[in-house]
């Protein structure tokens, strides 16, 4: 009842028709061509996906049992599970396959199952160490952690290599010996001869990769778990090293010489090339050490020339596509452009399903309006690679007509969103005043961006002009009748968008009660008219005497940034890098579109968080290489030793960049962490070299001569070829399919890495004894003035 009137009730059927009716529609889903609805669950932080996708499976299944017959519920149109189960399994594989070809290269040099055996030890003693410390600080396993684990796993070795060569070479030094000592003490004596330098290489290859934690954004949330792993893993092999190798050495091998007396083949052959070649080098130190200076600029000189990308793209095995039909498209119509794409989708082979939303309701994460449609593509097992399938699916769509089309990959995709505002890894803002101007400008940069090769998906943000009905109230009237302006818009409100005025509750459920005039009234502009204003003194006032109301274009959205009108140019690139399509692009630009004063272009997304990152990493570069060398001078106390240490990190530069020159030629983010990693380790071989140098001369009575030189080498050439392959190798199985999910961004990383312990090592061997030769007398000197308070003869 809403009134009484003469005793009889005013009821609120007999002024208004009372019925059920469905909300406004926002939106329409399909899959495969067909109408579907579309349920999206989403985990809470730190829920882990795989199993809450399995109990979610499981509870559909239940439900299905309970639906009518021509329902069905489908779980497999897009799952995260399966992306994360190939990463974890991919990694979980390179990861077993590293450690295979570890133990392959210390038997091949050691040839005996006892020393392998306590050399292998550190591997597992590690891992078990680093999952101890993931499960006290909460720490999950990922593909980000296991990658961490498959880059360290040949590292886990090298301390172990070490200290066991050196002991195993002692021993049978000792067994040989006419007075031997003790094994206990040999054992003891041996260890300790290597344990500064393994403690102080392994502390510098910890300390290059802290300043990663220090990189910002979605670089920094990416590579800092693969630093944790990697840094953990790295510090238990060296808490191995120091206490339980020892202690199996003293058990294990206290009768090493009574069956092998000498090398094995393989170690004889390459001690004997080492010495040929040695003995060219000292004879010709000066040619060497101007011959790794050529080589070290010209890799200098061959970086400017590299493209550059933010990350690797990601193999996710599917995609997602975004249509945005004009604005004012009604839902209707937009529903049908999204069906016709659906078809075209289909017509690709490796499509398994094709799932749209069409619109996106007010409370949904990412609000969209009727004329904008998201289509998630989910890839069958046996799919092509992913380029020649999104060059289908991009020809396919080709014949959509007036419709923008953008393709990236589900968590790409929001990415470049987080990145950017925008679904695309460049976006190009153009800030000024005027709107009309804004679009005249922007479809300029758009003709300009669209003629660069590479550049692909290229579309204006949505600032069209459409009909709008704008009803202008009288002022001047409103005070004739007193009515307020506010209370014109409040009624209008009702009357047009509706108010939510109760709710009726049946059971568990319960329903809106909504308030408003009919489809009808709504939609003719004659009845908008004549909708009557209740006026203070209870006379119902026309709209059209206090108000203008006609239909006028207008624009559909105004977007502002730093309180700065701006519109925004989206694209993506496929078939060249990052890097050098923007180049083009900005170039393109700014020869063809020409801005009037006050306007101006920025350049984002993708490019922008790529220079920022590498910004970043050049100047934590500078702190890692500074870490390295106040580590270095703090156990060596001369700055020349030092020098001579680091100059591995140059050497390891020339095979990085060949290694990077024959996988493409592109540096990303991952491409620049490899660099930094490989900084400690390629201190690691100098370090080994000049100390036991330095050993000879101070505790076994050799001068400064050739003949010290060549000894030491052809002793430290096991353990450096040793620690090097065991390395280099483990990261093999990442550096063979670049595009296998979960080795995306661990590729570039390991390739960097093996390009760099392949020229450092082989060059090790030759320029290190050169330039020992060339300036280590000298070096000598000071150490041991500033050691012992001087040594008057080295």
């Amino acid at each position: 009842m809403v009134a009484n009137k003469d005793g009889l009730p005013v009821l609120l059927s007999d002024v208004a028709e009372v019925k059920f009716g469905a909300a406004v529609k926002r939106g329409d889903a399909g899959i495969n061509g067909k109408p579907a609805v579309i349920l999206t669950v989403e985990k809470q932080p730190g829920a882990s996906t795989i199993e809450l996708t399995e109990a979610v499976e499981k509870a559909v299944a239940e439900l299905q049992a309970s639906l009518p017959a021509d329902v069905k519920l489908n779980p497999d149109i897009f799952q995260q599970k399966g992306f994360i189960v190939n990463a974890l399994t991919n990694v979980e594989v390179a990861l077993r396959d590293g450690f295979i070809l570890v133990v392959i290269v210390l038997f091949l040099f050691l040839l005996n199952f006892r020393t392998t055996a306590i050399t292998l030890t550190a591997i597992p003693l590690s891992l078990v160490i680093t999952a101890i410390v993931f499960k006290f600080f909460g720490i999950s396993i990922n593909t980000l952690t296991l990658g961490g684990l498959a880059i360290a796993i040949g590292e886990l070795v090298d301390d172990a290599i070490v200290d066991v060569e050196n002991v195993f070479r002692r021993l049978r030094e000792n067994r040989k010996s006419p007075h031997p000592r003790p094994v206990l003490q040999v054992v003891y004596e041996a260890s300790s001869e290597v344990r500064n330098s393994i403690v102080y290489a392994t502390v510098i290859v910890i300390l290059v990769f802290i300043p990663l934690f220090y990189l910002q954004g979605i670089e920094g949330r990416i590579f800092a778990p693969l630093g944790i792993a990697y840094i953990t893993s790295i510090a238990a092999s060296l808490l191995v090293s120091l206490t339980l190798t020892p202690a199996l050495c003293a058990i294990l091998l206290k009768n090493v010489g009574d069956k092998q007396e000498k090398d094995g083949a393989l170690v004889r052959w390459l001690k004997k090339q080492d010495q040929r070649m040695l003995y060219w080098t000292l004879d010709n130190p000066r040619p060497v050490v101007l011959m790794a200076g050529g080589m070290i600029a010209a890799s200098v000189a061959i970086v400017p020339f590299f493209g550059t990308e933010f990350l690797p793209p990601f193999n996710e095995g599917s995609f997602t596509v975004n249509l945005s039909a004009p604005p004012g498209t009604s839902l209707e119509e937009s529903d049908k452009i999204g069906r016709a794409a659906e078809s075209l989708i289909l017509r690709v082979p490796d499509v398994a399903y094709a799932s749209r939303r069409t619109g996106r309701a007010e409370l949904d994460e990412h609000v969209e309006p009727p004329s904008n449609s998201e289509i998630e593509i989910e890839l069958k097992a046996d799919a092509r690679p992913r380029n020649e399938v999104l060059a289908d699916i991009r020809r396919e769509l080709g014949a959509l007509a007036g419709v923008s089309v953008n393709i990236g990959q589900p968590i790409s995709h929001r990415l470049d969103h987080l990145l950017s505002g925008v679904r695309g890894q460049i976006a190009v803002k153009i800030f000024g005043n005027d709107l009309l101007e804004l679009r005249r400008k922007a479809d300029e940069v758009s003709k300009a961006m669209s003629a660069v090769p590479g550049v692909v998906d290229v579309q204006v943000e949505k600032q069209t002009m459409i009909p709008q009905l704008q009803i202008r109230v009288n002022r001047e009237a409103l005070k004739r009748y007193g009515i307020q302006a506010g209370k014109v818009a409040a009624d209008l409100e009702v009357f047009f968008n509706g108010l939510v005025v109760s709710q009726i509750v049946q059971g568990q459920q319960y329903f809106d009660i909504l308030l408003r005039t009919t489809q009808e009234e709504r939609t003719n502009l004659e009845s908008i008219r004549n909708t009557l204003i209740d006026a203070p003194d209870g006379s119902m006032i026309p709209l059209h005497q206090i108000a203008r109301i006609e239909y006028n274009p207008s624009i559909n959205a105004i977007y502002h940034e730093n309180t700065q009108r701006r519109i925004v140019v989206s694209a993506n690139v496929e078939g060249s890098d990052l890097g050098t399509a923007v180049k083009a692009m900005q170039q393109a630009v700014s020869e063809k579109v020409e801005l009037p004063q006050g306007y101006f272009i920025t350049y984002g997304g993708q490019f922008e968080s790529q220079q920022a990152a590498t910004r970043l990493i050049g100047i934590l570069s500078i702190f890692a290489l500074l870490g390295i060398f106040l580590a270095l001078y703090h156990h060596f106390r001369s700055p020349l030793i030092v020098a001579q240490i680091m100059l591995n990190i140059p050497l390891a530069l020339i095979g990085s960049v060949v290694a990077v020159l024959l996988t493409g030629g592109v540096f990303s983010v991952a491409t620049l962490v490899g660099f930094i990693t490989l900084t400690g380790i390629a201190s690691r071989n100098g370090i080994m070299m000049i100390s036991h140098y330095i050993h000879l001369i101070e505790h076994e009575g050799e001068k400064f001569n050739r003949h010290m030189i060549i000894r030491g080498s052809l002793e430290r050439l096991v353990p450096v070829l040793m620690t090097a392959l065991t390395a280099g190798l483990a990261l093999i199985p990442l550096t063979l399919d670049a595009q296998a999910p979960g080795k995306e961004i661990l590729h570039p990383v390991a390739v960097v890495i093996l390009g760099g312990l392949v020229s450092s090592t082989l060059l090790d061997i030759v320029v290190t004894p050169a330039v020992f030769w060339l300036f280590g007398e000298r070096a000598l000197m000071g150490y041991f003035a500033k050691k012992n308070g001087g040594i008057n003869e080295v």
